[in-house]
């Protein structure tokens, strides 16, 4: 039987998201569980480095003090047959010495290999009298001067590093004075630190774990027959069997531990030796952080698409009412539209004949406008037609004796005047079409220049002083044809005003009225002022 189309996509959807949950958390989990080994690796690397600076410096320490002790005078006096006073005193410098410094023995050999004084002579466990000629380290020092050596203690039983030191030149040696190193002294500060640490000797051998006591003396590698032999041939390791270690190395800088989990494994050289520090640290608290942390942010993204998944479900339930109810308002606005319609009818056609009476009354207005507009534009264009008519005389005087530059000049203006004339008869038939003018950004210097052309012959030939603005740079938004019959309108007033003055004078200025507007000001010292029949007209049109 075929599912329902909803059911079907609603499998399809849950499938899907199963399956984009599933490969998110498993790429979360690769992508978290690779970023906390190597956060795990660097802080194996810092802390294998800050314990191998911390031995570099204790066996710096070490190392200078048997050349210091070489040239101390009782030392010389022992080894060349001193009385016993000599040699007490020397024990007891040397137990100071090594108490001071935390060596846990510092010991004098004769040129046959005899103890002749130590830190510990005065204990059950005295070096004096033991015979160590058969320790590398002795034989080293007497053939080159120095000498280094790891082995355990055949006495105490611990491991560590002897520094050995001759004493005479090699022509004629008298001893070797030797210092002990013990890295069991470090263990007590590496206990803070996290993991495991193993100082391992070039044949893999384990010659100190820091917690895990059980690995001492056994190796990570086995030992061949031939490393053995030389191995009980120098008492290095005394009867240890170096068995093989229970911790297993693993590629890519891993190790296996005893309970089969893994642990990152980093190593660093000990400087001056041929030892290195291993340090490890198991894998398993880093992974199962991130395991946890990649289920956290699969839970919080599977919350998050729930969530967004109520939402839409919301939203287009919300959607489905929203319809049903638009469905139901639909049909009683439809019954409703059918029962206005008639009234509707009534009243746009009750509409119509207002708005054709309203524009038949509009249009007498303006008709009526036209005979002072008419009036008004002979007067405008009077001046520049007589202007046009001067210039084109001028221009046959000036053509007649070949002056070509003033006729061009001259018929220059005379374009322009038309041009203004063209303008304004231009914004007549614009008036009467119901069309206002442009509103544009107008450089005032413009609209200045342009009054003046049409103004300035009759202010002239009236002998009439006129003042006008200086020259600026200031742009103002405005039509530039009605503004200039204003402003001619405002001058010829002006001018007609000033006609029986003793003195006429007549002032055009800007004044800025503050942030971004300006006033065009007209002044005039005529005597009449406005007169009282047409206080009322002054503003009409031109």
């Amino acid at each position: 039987m075929k599912l329902p189309s909803k059911i079907a996509k609603l499998a399809l959807v849950t499938l899907a998201f199963l399956l984009s949950l599933g490969l998110w958390f498993s790429a979360g989990l690769w992508a978290e569980r690779g970023g906390a080994l190597d956060r795990l690796r660097e802080d194996a690397t810092l802390i294998a480095r800050q314990q191998t600076r911390l031995i570099d410096s204790e066996l710096a320490k070490f190392r200078l003090l048997p050349v210091v002790l070489k040239e101390y005078s009782d030392l010389r006096d022992v080894l060349a047959g001193g009385s016993r006073d000599a040699t007490a005193r020397l024990n007891q410098k040397l137990e100071l010495v090594a108490h001071q410094i935390g060596s846990p023995i510092i010991y004098v050999i004769a040129r046959d290999g005899t103890v002749i004084a130590s830190s510990n002579a005065n204990t059950p466990e005295s070096f004096v009298g033991r015979n160590y000629d058969f320790r590398p380290y002795f034989k080293g020092a007497m053939a080159a001067g120095s000498a280094e050596y790891y082995a355990i203690g055949d006495l105490s039983g611990r491991f560590g590093l002897f520094l050995a030191q001759r004493i005479g030149d090699q022509a004629d040696p008298v001893g070797v004075v030797v210092i002990k190193f013990e890295f069991h002294r470090l263990v007590q500060t590496w206990s803070n630190d996290p993991g495991q640490t193993f100082v391992v000797d070039p044949r893999g051998g384990i010659i100190l774990a820091s917690t895990d006591k059980f690995e001492d003396l056994r190796s990570f590698q086995p030992i061949t027959t031939t490393e053995r032999a030389q191995i009980i041939e120098s008492g290095q390791f005394n009867a240890a069997d170096m068995k093989p270690s229970n911790y297993r190395f693993a590629p890519e800088e891993m190790m296996i531990e005893p309970s089969g989990g893994y642990s990152i494994a980093v190593d660093e050289p000990i400087a001056g030796t041929a030892l290195k520090l291993v340090h490890i640290e198991p894998t398993g608290p880093a992974l199962r952080a991130a395991n946890d942390l990649a289920r956290l942010v699969t839970v919080a993204a599977m919350l998050v698409f729930v969530i967004i998944a109520g939402a839409i479900y919301w939203r287009v339930s919300r959607a489905a009412r929203a319809a049903a109810y638009r469905t139901e308002l639909e049909s009683a606005v439809e019954e409703r539209t059918a029962a206005l319609s008639a009234e509707m009818a009534e009243r746009e056609l009750a509409d119509k004949r207002f708005r054709d009476a309203r524009e038949e009354l509009a249009q007498a207005n303006r008709l009526a406008s036209l005979g002072s507009i008419t009036a008004g534009l002979v007067h405008e264009i009077n001046q520049p037609v007589a202007t046009i008519r001067t210039l084109a005389e001028n221009a046959q005087h000036h053509l007649a004796h070949g002056k070509l530059d003033k006729v061009a000049s001259n018929l220059s203006t005379s374009v322009e005047l038309t041009a203004r004339i063209g303008s304004i008869t231009q914004e007549m038939r614009r008036f009467a079409r119901r069309r206002s003018g442009i509103v544009r950004p107008l450089p005032l210097n413009e609209l200045v220049d342009g009054t003046m052309l049409l103004m300035g012959d009759r202010f002239r030939n009236a002998n009439v002083r006129l003042d006008i603005p200086e020259r600026s740079d200031m742009v103002i938004l405005a039509c530039r044809i009605r503004s200039e019959q204003v402003l001619v309108n405002l001058l010829q007033n002006a001018l007609d005003a000033v006609a029986t003055s003793h003195n006429p004078h007549v002032a055009f200025s800007i004044r800025e009225e503050g942030g971004d507007q300006i006033s065009l000001v007209v002044d005039d010292n005529g005597e009449g002022g406005i007169e009282p029949k047409l206080a009322d007209e002054i503003f009409s049109p031109l």
